[in-house]
């Protein structure tokens, strides 16, 4: 095996690697969520028995509002319609939020899609790993990611925007820069080949201390 092969299989093993350990925090973060409200569940059945013992029904209608304010928390926050396009998003915002990074998504997907799930879960995952990484290096106030995903006729739109520190990020050819150190932008060639492969379409902007990316996926 020549030095360039071994080379790009080091790369790919740190590249698949950091993936697994990504996955692995998204899961362990949403099971930490549930476990913690499954604990607390015997505790909140006693405190509502007592007030209905005592006939407190203000103050058992009170706790009743503040469990299902609380359990809102464990439940999906994304409902686009497509289930494993929630089980992506819902997974990332979790882990995202868990770096104290606000994620502001609007997404809406009322139909069965052409794309695979595995071509629609490497995109989105990549373009949220990129998007949280660039997001940690800012201060906690401005770590804001911006989705958003709907039809457009008969093709699917992404799109997916955070803050830069300011600055302009460098292109190369097609691509801009990784800011994530050699071996990384795997993530930017899957997302392309994805899309090219697909007949879609994929625009890169960086300006006013912002990074978009923006798809369109033909579904017909």
């Amino acid at each position: 095996m020549g030095f360039l092969a071994r080379k790009i299989d080091k790369q790919l093993a740190s590249y698949q690697h950091e993936l697994i350990e990504t996955h692995y925090q998204e899961v362990d973060n949403m099971y930490q969520q549930m476990r913690g409200w499954r604990h607390d569940y015997r505790n909140h059945i006693q405190t509502m028995k007592a007030y209905a013992a005592s006939e407190d029904w203000n103050s058992l209608k009170h706790y009743l509002d503040l469990l299902d304010e609380d359990l809102t928390t464990v439940d999906p926050i994304i409902k686009t319609g497509n289930p494993m396009t929630d089980a992506i998003l819902n997974s990332k915002i979790s882990l995202a939020k868990s770096k104290g990074i606000q994620v502001i998504a609007d997404a809406h997907i009322p139909m069965k899609l052409k794309s695979s799930e595995i071509d629609l879960c490497c995109i989105l995952g990549n373009l949220f790993d990129n998007a949280i990484e660039a997001s940690i290096q800012l201060p906690e106030e401005q770590r804001i990611i911006r989705v958003y995903m709907d039809m457009k006729n008969t093709q699917l739109y992404i799109s997916f925007t955070n803050f830069t520190a300011g600055r302009k990020l460098q292109k190369e050819g097609t691509r801009f820069r990784s800011t994530k150190g050699e071996g990384h932008g795997f993530g930017l060639v899957r997302i392309d080949t994805i899309v090219e492969r697909l007949d879609g379409y994929i625009s890169r902007n960086s300006e006013d201390g912002a990074f978009t990316t923006e798809i369109l996926l033909p579904q017909m």
